[in-house]
């Protein structure tokens, strides 16, 4: 057996889309039956409109969208030659994914015009993809089916195959390169070809309708393995004498030589040798340069050999852990537990490399204990920047009451507030049925600790009365979820909506208008409210009819909150969690954006609540007042103030524009126009509506850089010293965040087996996009200039004078 043999690709490392070409139809439709010419007495007279519709099935359930040729009309044969490109990549394939074809005539005038339909596995019983010509039998007047095992199979059985398919079977691995070329035999081997097709059509007159698809090849064969797997179940052994390729896991890993070369560098008798190991100048100005490597940069084996070297001189520099220990080979115990013995007595890490240890890349138990240790010196505030995120780690752990379920439930003890957001975290996940178990674990283990706590630990009520009010924050979601319902089955506009919100709360659900205790609010849990005022209370007019309710409070105030039914808010949740970090980071360097890091919780997968902050939007704005600082003249006028707006107010919005255009930037966020860019009367402008994040934008050729004319214009426009001012407040806000790149990429590594939508439909490339933003590559100077001409740019494309580029970003706001 060659070499050659052995070469091969994981499925599950390919990460292309699914796609394959749509060549012709061959044989003769079938002829119509008596219904059909009563239906329509032209119908022999009339030509064929087909079509093929695709559909991806795995493991016998639907996959993506079913996806279509354009229409062929022209006759025998029927050919489209068209490539076809699903949604589905190679590595979300499983051993029994399936590709259902059906052939439609739409000219037959009736809803059906089914021909036939065909329906084949991607990959054959060894476990190989299927790649080259593959020619399908139409089973006639029967849609595919995507069942597994399916009834109607596009591969003929081998009994039933006659002379053409085996030849057409040899074809194919000619065509794959699998079959020798030698020119001068080729050429009369075809010719003897087309003549035995013509002998087989002619002797066949109702003959097989088949659809000739042409699969995607790659250079090597393709071996079904599903993501995180390392070992292939051999093919049963034939009891005849048909040749069985075994396929060796390792082979395509590793090299064993390289393999064994490294084993014998790294051997542990040379642990004496390596202790007094110095690196090189060159060594060391290499090694500071993988210690600056982003976390998602995966170390090659040179690099990884470098550090295991120095690993001992290496000890001192905390920032150096987390990439000596993703050179540890896990597998070799000896080796194992030498990386944990050093770690043991390495310099203590900062949280912020903590959670990298927590990510999926790290499954040792000890290893993440360790960064649990970590975590458990970060207070309160920090803690909860990344509960999110630490509540979505519980899905990497190897044990359903690992050390981190533990560590979350006893630090949310002591404070309401962690206590709250933790349950609703858990809650949510919960709806996940791939890991349900492992957060009821964290739920159960929750629920039992507070029910023990005796009152004064966690305030003046003992755990049990803590626990009821949360559980109660869940019934009166339930109870606004019920309203909602009965508030859209109401026929009429928004206002007779809002009259029958109000005519509820005052009548059959009056116990919402008065608590008869007060519950934790589930947005702020340390603000007790005990009711909802009805005629305070509305409907936002939207599809989604989403209610504004104000909460009375304990303390005589009010709150105001936007309930939402029918949309994900994970995803806004997320984006929020962020504002507030990253205004969090900025406040730590002495830089106060006046961002709006207002709250979200999501308490469902389609539900949740959204803290209401009284503004209006630019759209609104414009309208009625014409322009931003008209607007904030109403508010804050002064006459000898810029603008005659005070410059208290001026500054404020020159400070929030800065923030969010930085923000907006780092996170992709998409889908921006003046209903979601915000105004409050204090100056204070701010971004809502997160559904597109990470470079998605549902709009054509979005600008860089999310700034509209408007803003641009209330400071003065781009040649004024306010302008100027804004771009200075830009660059250094950039640089600040850009020392914090590895944990926000942390936190966003973490969240990548969330079912939140613009991360789980490709976290890779997320989390590279997201990293590209902070350009790691630039030091501080070159940043600042990177980012002006980003600014400029985008500034540039809102004005007439500009190409036809620009013509297209100034489109984006309309």
């Amino acid at each position: 057996m060659s070499g050659n043999e052995f070469r091969f690709f994981l499925s599950c490392d390919i990460n292309l889309p699914v796609t394959f070409r749509i060549e012709r139809l061959e044989g003769n439709l079938p002829a119509a039956t008596a219904s059909d010419t009563e239906f329509d007495s032209s119908i022999e007279n009339r030509s064929a409109e087909l079509y093929v519709e695709c559909i991806l099935f795995i493991d016998g359930a639907p996959f993506g969208l079913p996806m279509r040729t354009s229409l062929e009309s022209a006759g025998r044969p029927y050919c489209w030659n068209e490539m076809i490109t699903l949604s589905a990549k190679y590595r979300d394939l499983t051993a029994h994914a399936q590709l259902a074809l059906t052939v439609r005539d739409v000219s037959c005038g009736k809803d059906d015009g089914l021909i036939g339909g065909a329906t084949i596995l991607l990959f054959n019983r060894k476990k190989q993809l299927k790649m080259g010509k593959q020619t399908l039998r139409l089973w006639p007047r029967k849609e595919a089916d995507g069942s597994y095992p399916s009834t109607t199979p596009g591969k003929v059985p081998r009994h039933e195959r006659g002379e053409l398919e085996r030849l057409e079977k040899l074809f194919n691995k000619y065509e794959r390169g699998q079959i020798q070329q030698i020119d001068w035999l080729d050429h009369l081997t075809f010719k003897a070809l087309d003549k035995i097709k013509e002998r087989e059509s002619s002797r066949s007159g109702d003959s097989h309708i088949s659809l000739i698809v042409d699969f995607c090849s790659f250079e090597h064969r393709v071996v079904f393995q599903e993501s995180g797997a390392n070992f292939f179940s051999p093919s049963p052994i034939s009891s005849t004498n048909e040749l069985v390729t075994v396929w060796d896991p390792e082979v395509g890993r590793i090299n064993p030589s390289e393999h064994k070369q490294l084993k014998l560098a790294r051997s542990l008798t040379r642990g004496i040798i390596d202790r007094d190991l110095k690196p090189s100048s060159n060594e060391r100005k290499l090694i500071q340069r993988i210690l600056k490597y982003p976390p998602t940069r995966t170390l090659s084996g040179d690099e990884r050999q470098l550090l295991w070297k120095f690993r001992f001189s290496l000890m001192s520099e905390k920032k150096a852990l987390t990439k000596f220990l993703r050179c540890v080979e896990w597998s070799d115990v000896q080796e194992a537990k030498q990386a944990l013995d050093l770690m043991g007595r390495w310099e203590t890490i900062d949280v912020t490399d903590a959670l990298e240890l927590l990510s999926p890349v790290f499954e040792s138990e000890e290893v993440r204990a360790y960064a649990v240790s970590v975590l458990e010196r970060a207070d309160d505030e920090e803690l909860q920047c990344y509960l999110l995120q630490l509540v979505q780690a519980l899905r990497f752990e190897r044990s359903d009451k690992s050390r981190l379920s533990h560590f979350l439930v006893q630090r949310s003890l002591c404070n309401i507030e962690l206590a709250s957001f933790l349950r609703w975290y858990v809650t949510v996940e919960l709806q996940d049925p791939a890991y349900a178990k492992r957060f009821y674990c964290t739920y159960e283990i929750l629920e039992e600790n507070m029910l023990k706590l005796p009152a004064g630990v966690n305030g003046e009520e003992d755990g049990f009365t803590l626990w009821q009010n949360l559980m109660r924050q869940t019934e009166l979601t339930a109870q606004l979820c019920s309203i909602m319902r009965d508030v859209r089955n109401v026929r009429g506009g928004t206002q007779k909506k809002i009259e029958k919100l109000r005519q509820l709360l005052s009548g059959l659900l009056s116990e919402l208008t008065y608590f008869e205790e007060p519950i934790r609010s589930p947005l702020a849990p340390d603000v007790l409210i005990t009711g909802i005022v009805p005629s305070e209370s509305s409907i936002f007019k939207s599809a989604l009819h989403p209610l504004r309710l104000t909460f009375r409070t304990a303390n005589g105030g009010s709150c105001k909150v936007i309930f939402k039914k029918g949309d994900d808010l994970r995803q806004d949740q997320l984006v929020i969690q962020m504002v507030s970090l990253m205004d969090r980071l900025l406040k730590l360097e002495n830089l106060d954006l006046h961002l709006t890091p207002y709250r979200v919780l999501a308490t469902g997968q389609e539900e949740g609540m959204l803290e209401f902050i009284p503004s209006s939007s630019l759209a609104l704005i414009l309208s009625e007042h014409r322009s931003i600082v008209n607007y904030l003249q109403k508010f804050h006028p002064d006459e000898d103030g810029p603008f005659g707006i005070t410059a208290t107010c001026l500054e404020t919005f020159i400070k929030s524009c800065a923030g969010y255009s930085v923000i907006t930037y780092i996170l992709g966020i998409g889908d921006r126009h003046l209903d979601n860019l915000l105004l409050r009367d204090d100056g204070r402008l701010f971004h809502v509506d997160f559904g597109f994040i990470l470079g998605r934008d549902p709009k054509p050729f979005p600008p860089p850089m999310k700034l509209c004319k408007e803003m641009v214009e209330a400071m003065g426009g781009a040649e004024s010293q306010y302008y100027t001012r804004f771009k200075s407040y830009c660059c250094e806000a950039y640089n600040i965040l850009r020392k914090s790149s590895n944990l926000i990429l942390n936190l966003f590594h973490l969240m990548a087996g969330s079912n939140i939508p613009d991360i789980a439909s490709d976290p890779e490339k997320g989390i590279l996009k997201l990293q590209e933003k902070f350009r790691l590559d630039l030091d501080d100077e070159d940043s600042v200039h990177f980012f002006q001409d980003l600014i400029n740019d985008s500034v540039s494309a809102l004005f007439p004078q500009m190409v036809e580029t620009i013509h297209r970003w100034a489109q984006y706001w309309r």
